[in-house]
């Protein structure tokens, strides 16, 4: 990815300055809100499934310090842009390039505190022509696989955290089964008495705590888009421009 295609874009209210690609695939709201989930506490380890340019990782450590940072990308171009954002945004990461359906050596070899990811959306329909947006947008691994290796990979008692559509629910419990507990789902709606469009699922390895269903997270404050102003809720703006964490445990 040569620097004529990319963008720099702004997180934590300019906090964070992520360059990503100009017309291909860029991550936005949902992977700010997944760093704000996960339960991560300073001098603990994180692995992110699928990291793309780093935008969720990134927005963790400038939150939560002191962590120890990995990311997983399939894509190198991404990987490369994950390892340059770092860089840029004084941080230290460990970027590896490579499948989690077939996880490289260097990452079976290590267990996480914590594991975060913001799999695929969409398993069916046209691809995205721009090949990135295509294999970031699309599931070419099953949701299953990307839960099972993040599984895998966390330590006994660590937590996974996950950001999808709420339609994917039950098989997002399914596949956790009888592996996780303290499972705790928040729905996120766009606006109050709109359906759930996200859910945010946090589980803890080896837990046998009741699962919790919470009150939904509302994105917009007002009832439709009136004016081309933002209308974040306030609990949204103080995660997506404050960097403020959602606390699921919590709330």
């Amino acid at each position: 990815m040569d620097g004529e295609s990319l963008r720099n874009d702004g997180f934590l209210g300019g906090r964070l300055q992520i360059k990503q690609p100009a017309t291909g695939y860029r991550a936005g709201a949902d992977a700010v809100m997944l760093a704000a989930a996960c339960p991560a506490s300073p001098g603990q380890s994180v692995l992110e499934l699928g990291c793309g340019a780093g935008v969720a990782l990134f927005c963790l450590a400038a939150r939560v310090s002191d962590l120890k940072l990995t990311g997983l990308e399939v894509q190198s171009g991404y990987a490369d842009l994950a390892r340059q954002n770092a860089r840029a945004n004084g941080l230290t990461a460990d970027i590896v390039q490579g499948d989690l359906s077939h996880m490289p050596e260097v990452l079976r070899a290590q267990s996480f505190d914590h594991v975060i990811t913001n799999p695929p959306y969409f398993g069916s329909g046209t691809v995205a022509p721009d090949a990135g947006r295509g294999i970031a947008r699309h599931e070419d691994v099953p949701l299953s696989l990307w839960i099972e290796a993040g599984l895998r990979r966390l330590a006994p008692g660590g937590w996974l955290t996950l950001i999808h559509r709420a339609e994917r629910l039950g098989e997002i419990l399914a596949t956790l089964g009888a592996r996780a507990g303290e499972i705790t789902i928040l729905p996120v709606s766009a606006r109050t008495g709109r359906e759930a469009g996200r859910v945010i699922v946090t589980a803890r390895k080896g837990a046998r705590t009741p699962s919790r269903l919470l009150f939904p997270f509302i994105m917009h404050e007002k009832p439709s888009h009136l004016t081309d102003g933002e209308d974040l809720s306030a609990e949204a703006r103080a995660v997506l421009r404050d960097g403020a964490a959602l606390n699921l445990r919590d709330r």
